[in-house]
């Protein structure tokens, strides 16, 4: 529930994952997908590219929702200093996942709130440390034929079988691994009018 005050809210995303954790607790939403070049030129670190994405998903639905409250958001993989794209399809996906066997990928989830007209703006990033446990060929094409996780930076769906890979996760909120770190976004919308459960 929303004080009505505090106006609509609106996700730019078109992530079904980040969806369907806003379903958890915020009643009414609208979800656009916003059209920003995701590509990175290869200088930035990856908490600047991740924070710049979220940013500018916000800022170009902002644009257009000028009284609503956006939520902008960017996940970035990262494997020894490297930005891991999406698959997009299986060979990606097992060459990605052959190179984190026995490896920590760290996964940087970034978050820009922008509120009505973007007259304020609330940013944070979540980190998250996912080590995995050593495996072969046969369990990743066994998992990547169960979960066809291939629009997943990482090659994985922790929503899914993903946790068959890992030795460990460290984070300071599990929803971050989805998409969105629900604790922070929670917390900044309650400070920011919006009644929730």
């Amino acid at each position: 529930m929303q004080n009505p005050a505090a106006g609509p809210v609106v996700l730019a995303s078109s992530s079904t994952y980040r969806r369907g954790l806003l379903d958890r607790f915020l009643g009414e939403y609208e979800a656009v997908s916003p059209e920003v070049d995701e590509s990175s030129d290869g200088t930035e670190l990856p908490e600047y590219l991740a924070a710049r994405l979220a940013r500018e998903k916000a800022e170009a639905i902002s644009s257009t929702h000028r009284d609503s409250l956006i939520i902008g958001a960017d996940q970035i993989a990262v494997l020894d200093g490297q930005v891991l794209g999406k698959p997009g399809d299986h060979q990606k996906a097992i060459e990605q996942l052959l190179a984190v066997s026995g490896k920590t990928l760290q996964f940087l989830t970034a978050v820009c709130v922008l509120g009505p007209a973007g007259r304020t703006r609330h940013e944070h990033i979540d980190r998250t440390a996912v080590r995995f446990r050593q495996f072969d060929l046969r369990l990743a094409e066994t998992y990547l034929r169960h979960d066809e996780p291939y629009d997943c930076a990482g090659s994985f769906k922790i929503e899914g079988a993903g946790f068959v890979l890992f030795e460990s996760v460290q984070t300071n909120d599990p929803t971050a691994l989805i998409g969105l770190p629900m604790i922070w976004l929670a917390e900044t919308l309650r400070k920011l009018g919006y009644l929730l459960p």
